[in-house]
C-alpha cells in the first residue's frame, strides 16, 4: 500500500531568512561599533596619495578651495555656484554682471562639473573682452589652457546669434539716418577678425538696406577687391547705392594708399553706371575711419 502523499514542504529544512537577518544585524552592530561618535572629527592615519588638484586651489576655485557643506562634508566651493550665477542672471539681468561671469554662463554649456571661472578669466586676458573672445580664431583659442573644441563651438554659436541679431536690426532701415547703429553693426561683425574682409552694404533708392555681403577675404593686411563683381551684384539686387566696409586687424583704421586708390577707382566706375557710394568705413579694434567724414569721398 502506498504511503499517503506528504504535504508540500513536509520534512524540508526551514528557510534561512531569519538566520540571514540575524547575521545582517550582527554585521551592522559591528560596523556601528567601529564608527566614531558623530561629534568626533577624524583624520586619516596616512598621507593622501593623490596630488592636489589646482582647480580647487584658493586662487582658482570659485569662492576658494574646499568648503564644508550642510552635512559636514568638504566639497568644492563651486558646487552650487552655477545655480547661483544662473539665478542672479535671470533675476537681475546681465548689466550688473562683470564680463567674466557672463562668459562663465556661456562656458557652462561646454564644460561640465568643474569651475570655469579661471578659464573665463584666462580667455578675457588673452583676447581683451567678450567680443575678442567670441571672435577668437580656433588655433589661438585652443592654445588657452582649458579651452576645448566644445568651447570653440559654443563661442561660435554665440557669435552667430550676435551677427544675426545685429543684421536684423539693420535690414529695412535708413542707414544714413542711423549711422551710429550702422557703425555698431560693422564693429560687431568685423572689429575682432584676424584677417581683412571687404563687405558691401547695398541700399535702395530710400537708402534702406537690401543686403550686406562679404565680397572678399584676405590676409592680415590685404584683401582683394573686384569692382566688376561689386557692381554686378548691385545690379542683381536692384541697388542704387552702396557703403563699403573693411577691417584692419592691426587695430589702426588709418587707410593705406592702396585703400584710397581702390576707393577712388570704385567711386569713379560707379558714377559711370549710375551707382552711388555713400561711404567707405575702415573698422579698427578701438577706432574707426570714415572716408566721407574725412572728406575723401
Amino acid at each position: 500500500m502506498k504511503s499517503p502523499k506528504k504535504p508540500s514542504g513536509f520534512g524540508e529544512k526551514p528557510a534561512r531568512g531569519w538566520e540571514q537577518s540575524a547575521e545582517a544585524m550582527r554585521g551592522l552592530q559591528e560596523l556601528e561599533a567601529r564608527l566614531p561618535p558623530p561629534d568626533i572629527e577624524t583624520k586619516s592615519a596616512f598621507a593622501p596619495s593623490y596630488a592636489p588638484n589646482p582647480k580647487l586651489s584658493h586662487d582658482n576655485a570659485a569662492g576658494g578651495g574646499l568648503v564644508r557643506d550642510d552635512r559636514g562634508n568638504m566639497v568644492p566651493s563651486y558646487w552650487g555656484h552655477r545655480r547661483r550665477l544662473r539665478d542672479r542672471f535671470l533675476s537681475g539681468g546681465h548689466e550688473p554682471m562683470p564680463e567674466y561671469e557672463l562668459l562663465e554662463l556661456l562656458l557652462f554649456n561646454a564644460i561640465e562639473r568643474i569651475d570655469v571661472k579661471p578659464l573665463a578669466k584666462r580667455l578675457l586676458a588673452a583676447f581683451g573682452d567678450l567680443n575678442g573672445v567670441v571672435a577668437a580664431p580656433r588655433q589661438l583659442l585652443l592654445q588657452v589652457e582649458g579651452a576645448t573644441e566644445k568651447v570653440f563651438l559654443q563661442l561660435r554659436i554665440a557669435e552667430a546669434f550676435a551677427h544675426r541679431m545685429s543684421q536684423a536690426r539693420m535690414m529695412d532701415r535708413d542707414v544714413l539716418s542711423s549711422s551710429e547703429a550702422l557703425l555698431k553693426y560693422c564693429k560687431t561683425r568685423m572689429a575682432h577678425r584676424d584677417t581683412e574682409q571687404f563687405r558691401v552694404i547695398y541700399l535702395d533708392r530710400k537708402n534702406m538696406v537690401i543686403a550686406d555681403e562679404s565680397q572678399g577675404e584676405g590676409t592680415v593686411d590685404h584683401v582683394p577687391v573686384y569692382p566688376r563683381e561689386v557692381i554686378k551684384r548691385a545690379f542683381e539686387l536692384n541697388a542704387t547705392a552702396m557703403i563699403l566696409v573693411h577691417n584692419h586687424p592691426s587695430g589702426d583704421p588709418t587707410p593705406s594708399e592702396a585703400d584710397i586708390i581702390m576707393t577712388d577707382e570704385l567711386v569713379d566706375v560707379c558714377k559711370v553706371v549710375g551707382l552711388s557710394i555713400h561711404d567707405h568705413l575702415v573698422i579698427g579694434k578701438e577706432r574707426d575711419f570714415s572716408f566721407r567724414g574725412e572728406g575723401l569721398i
